[in-house]
């Protein structure tokens, strides 16, 4: 699972960070959300991958699957 762009609503985006990675703090999401593209997921199973992509996309970011 790759973030392509956060999209303008950033804060809405490190909030969907924090959500489907509870163990990334604040400062590890902003940075994430800031320094695009960044890899999220890679050993995650494809239906984890489906719901992060889906938050993610909801709160305004660009994600993909690899």
């Amino acid at each position: 699972v790759t973030l392509q762009d956060s999209g303008a609503e950033k804060i809405k985006v490190i909030k969907a960070l924090r959500q489907v990675l509870p163990t990334l703090s604040l400062a590890d999401a902003k940075k994430a959300a800031e320094e695009t593209p960044t890899v999220l997921g890679e050993t995650v199973s494809k239906e984890d991958a489906q719901k992060m992509k889906a938050a993610l996309e909801e709160a305004g970011a660009k994600v993909v699957l690899a």
